[in-house]
């Protein structure tokens, strides 16, 4: 710039007409001079402005270094497409692990919940505690009919009972080890229903078992069918409860859990499927002879059912009905009857129920029956007075209501509910010791969140039909311990939670 201004004073000492042959000499200084102003602005501004980038840059922290993909966050994963290692799924976890529902259906359970995302790691632990108070009194000593706790003379004494004790608790694992294929396997610890002996602080009856498990082949967005190996329940029967705790007498009299394969179909509200189940006396309720003896080794027993669920529009609102086959039931010992003894030959049973839901009412039916008499509900000695009483086909009947209250959970569920449910079974004739065991159970439940229940309920058992000896045989003068005019009244409070 200062050389430009020298410039400019030497021209003005030029002689005035030098100047005068270029008229134009200081329009185009002036130019110039404005067009050097002009840029030295334009490069002060953009020397501003690197100045801003370069502090804006140094106060943002460099990014982390990438983990590795078994070490991923939920998130992370979420964002490049890959799922977690290990998770849980307190919802899947209730609905897999509660002893009230989804009886026979845990295997569409779990397929549902992995279409549904429930099921979003690899890897999901599930667990399950639940806790109980109860008080029973009964108006014959030492017999009280309620089935939710093994009626044993050495657990219950006297005309009645107390207890605060732990029910039951489980833990699950579920894998997906490989496309369309799940592994299963679910712990059981429950002393009050365990077959062990002694009293529920005996070792034999605190113990830990395998109660289910399995690897399974299903993807319900590729195929509708699924097929499973394994331990698990037998698809014979409803054997589902409105009850908040207590089982009803169809699930204590035909729910069976057995060895053996299972495949089935879902398709347009039908659900159908087969088991080949092990043979011999299985670990309830399903009995098939070995070459006379209760020895496991053959596939010789099945089951096979069908149901179809009608959409009835509306939020939830449906009516499912449906009937199933078992080749042999637990119902096929001789005289005296003892659980796990050899049958002589296979006893079928068969079952059909129905299940509405519409807005807050959930209705319930179920009936089932072996289609032959059962051997053992006939004493063989004719001297023994019991002995007039003809072999009999035992049945099983349950009919419920619930209905649900409050502002609606995240899931459409009413967390609060009230429910009466009848059940009965018959074993024996008119007149007979061993006829019949009737349950009535008033529950009232609050479910707060998805995986907790709080419950309370009432119930009232009349009969006492144990199925150990139920027509006698365990005591010198023939007679038997089963009466049907036994009164059992039971109030039980408690809490199942779920993770």
């Amino acid at each position: 710039m200062a050389a430009l201004l020298l410039a400019g004073s030497a021209m003005a000492g030029l002689p005035s007409h030098a100047l005068a042959q270029d008229g134009t000499v200081d329009d185009r200084l002036a130019a110039l001079e404005a067009r050097l102003n002009q840029l030295e602005s334009e490069n002060r501004e953009l020397r501003a402005e690197v100045e801003r980038q370069e502090s804006t840059q140094a106060a943002v922290p460099p990014p982390p270094p990438a983990l590795p993909a078994s070490a991923n966050s939920r998130s992370n994963a979420n964002h490049e497409g890959e799922r977690d290692l290990v998770g849980i799924s307190s919802e899947y976890a209730f609905a897999m692990l509660d002893h009230t529902e989804n009886i026979t259906t845990r295997p569409l359970v779990q397929l549902e919940a992995q279409q549904d995302g429930l099921l979003d790691s690899r890897v999901t632990f599930s667990g399950q505690v639940t806790a109980i108070a109860n008080y029973q009194w009964t108006d014959t000593d030492d017999k009280f009919g309620y089935l939710m706790r093994h009626p044993t003379s050495a657990n219950q004494l006297g005309d009645n009972v107390s207890e605060a004790v732990l029910h039951s608790a489980s833990l699950a694992v579920t894998a997906e080890v490989a496309p369309r294929v799940t592994a299963y396997a679910e712990l059981l610890y429950d002393p009050q229903q365990s077959f062990g002996r002694g009293t529920i602080t005996s070792l034999t009856r605190n113990q830990v078992q395998l109660r289910r498990g399995w690897v399974m082949y299903g993807d319900l967005d590729a195929t509708p069918v699924y097929a499973l190996v394994g331990k698990m329940d037998v698809p014979f029967g409803l054997n589902d409860s409105v009850n908040p705790f207590t089982n009803s007498t169809n699930w204590h009299a035909f729910a069976a859990l057995a060895y053996g394969a299972q495949v089935g179909f879902v398709s347009d509200g039908f659900h159908i499927r087969a088991m080949a189940v092990q043979g011999g006396s299985q670990f309830r309720s399903a009995n098939v002879p070995v070459q006379g003896s209760s020895t496991p080794s053959r596939l010789n027993n099945f089951a096979v059912d069908a149901r179809y669920t009608l959409d009835l529009g509306g939020y939830g609102n449906q009516i499912m009905v449906g009937a199933s086959y078992l080749h042999g039931t637990a119902y096929c010992q001789g005289y005296p009857v003892v659980h796990f003894n050899p049958c002589a030959d296979n006893n079928p049973g068969i079952a059909a129920y129905a299940r509405l839901e519409y807005g807050d009412l959930d209705l319930l039916a179920e009936y089932a029956q072996t289609t032959q008499v059962w051997a053992g509900t006939q004493v063989p000695d004719p001297t023994n007075p019991l002995s007039v009483f003809e072999a009999f086909a035992p049945s099983a009947l349950t009919l419920g209501a619930r209905y649900g209250f409050g502002q609606r959970l995240n899931t459409g569920a009413r967390p609060l509910h009230l429910s009466l449910e009848f059940s009965r079974f018959l074993a024996g004739p008119q007149g007979a010791p061993w006829r019949r065991q009737n349950q009535m159970v008033a529950g009232l439940s609050w479910q707060p969140l998805p995986n907790v229940n709080l419950f309370g309920e009432f119930v009232h058992v009349d009969g006492f039909v144990p199925l150990n000896f139920l027509s006698g045989g365990n005591f010198p003068d023939g007679s038997t311990w089963s009466d049907p005019d036994v009164d059992t009244n039971v109030i039980v409070a408690g809490a199942q939670v779920a993770f």
